[in-house]
């Protein structure tokens, strides 16, 4: 029997000839024009890896823009709902930003690699709405996607593994920092952050080097269980640690086709990242008048009884013994560690304040028979895994 070959029409990144030599199973799939694995050989068995040693995820498709020139802070800040001044070289920003109406276009991480240099990385490609918004300032933007090769190196062993490469100054790098160092005469900038929740660092190299540096990270990483991984092992890792998707639980602002489909910071979770102290950005004024009357959504992250993960599930409240249904599940997962049917959803308001409590509506299907639940749903206001060594500043030696 032979073995379907990958869609070589799509782009490789730098790292797929060691991500190709290790799959087992063949299931590939395209993540903005990139061959991209769902798992390499067991999701979650690479899930694990993140949660007890360290997984290696190829992180090249993320849309990457470098911003530079004189006016870059005034422009970036602009552009975004929260304070950069306050975000210093060295420094990284988890922002939203907005259309007019206050509703988010993409949300995602800018580096302050130094001053008045910036790199903007996001689930979207916005290059035509970027260079738009710049009008009348000095500044350059250029996509940098396939210039920069990426990897998230996460979990608990990634410290160990990453200071056994021979990056000095780590073990001072704090949550959301980042440095710069040299790997074999090209320029590796490593940067306290990731998508899991845990302990763990994203490297970012040209792409001319990254095979050099997989090989090297694996070589150092052997006695500490470093793994490959694939998205569907980073999917459940994200939604442990309550981290939304773009065109997963909310639909970009640009991209929708109907009103009413896209959603505010304030209705993702996300008023923290709305300063109104800055005297202008986009979408402030939709924002001020939501703020002030009130939103109509609301963010939900939801602990399900029983194991049936809710993927696609419409959530109820009771009224009077009766059911009614007042929003969604837009992401979904038993997690392995937690030992919880967790979930992430959207309701309409004033429903789904933490603490209270929903009704999840379950189909699940066992060999060809669809079955039924309405699962009883807490909601809850903190991640479901948030373990001390995320923060701990130098990490421990594990």
């Amino acid at each position: 029997m032979s073995i379907p070959e990958v869609n070589l029409n799509r782009l490789q990144t730098p790292f797929y000839p060691r991500l190709q030599a290790l799959d087992r199973l063949n299931s590939w799939h395209c993540w903005k024009g990139y061959t991209t694995a769902d798992a390499l050989y067991d999701a979650e068995l690479e899930y694990f890896a993140i949660r007890n040693s360290t997984a290696v995820f190829d992180l090249t498709p993320m849309t990457k823009y470098r911003i530079t020139g004189p006016d870059s802070l005034t422009y970036i800040d602009r552009l975004v709902t929260r304070d950069m001044h306050k975000i210093r070289p060295g420094r990284v920003a988890y922002a939203a930003w907005c259309d007019d109406q206050g509703q988010v276009i993409d949300d995602g991480t800018i580096f302050h690699l130094r001053e008045g240099e910036y790199r903007l990385c996001s689930q979207e490609r916005h290059l035509a709405w970027l260079t738009v918004a710049a009008v009348g300032m000095d500044v350059s933007i250029v996509e940098e996607t396939g210039d920069i090769a990426a990897l998230a190196v996460q979990g608990p062993t990634s410290f160990s593994v990453l200071q056994e490469l021979g990056i000095e100054g780590l073990a001072a790098l704090k949550p959301f920092g980042l440095m710069h160092c040299d790997f074999h005469g090209a320029e590796l900038t490593v940067s306290r952050t990731g998508f899991t929740g845990d302990l763990g660092y994203e490297l970012w190299i040209e792409a001319a080097a990254a095979l050099p540096l997989w090989d090297a990270l694996f070589d150092a990483g052997r006695l500490y269980g470093i793994k490959a991984m694939g998205t569907h092992a980073l999917d459940m890792a994200r939604i442990e640690a309550g981290f939304l998707t773009a065109g997963i639980d909310f639909v970009p602002a640009m991209e929708t086709v109907r009103s009413g489909r896209s959603r505010s910071p304030f209705e993702l979770g996300l008023g923290w990242l709305v300063d109104f102290k800055k005297p202008n950005f986009n979408g402030r004024r939709a924002l001020a008048d939501e703020q002030r009357d009130g939103s109509n959504w609301r963010l939900v992250k939801l602990d399900i009884d029983g194991n049936k993960p809710a993927n696609h599930s419409y959530i109820h409240t009771r009224i009077r013994g009766r059911t009614k249904k007042v929003g969604f599940v837009t992401s979904a997962t038993w997690s392995p560690v937690c030992k919880q049917n967790i979930a992430i959803g959207t309701v309409s308001m004033p429903h789904g304040a933490p603490g209270s409590r929903l009704w999840v509506e379950i189909y699940y299907q066992r060999e060809m028979h669809w079955s039924r639940v309405m699962a009883e749903a807490r909601v809850v206001d903190k991640p479901f895994w948030d373990p001390p060594r995320r923060r701990a500043t130098p990490p421990g030696p594990f």
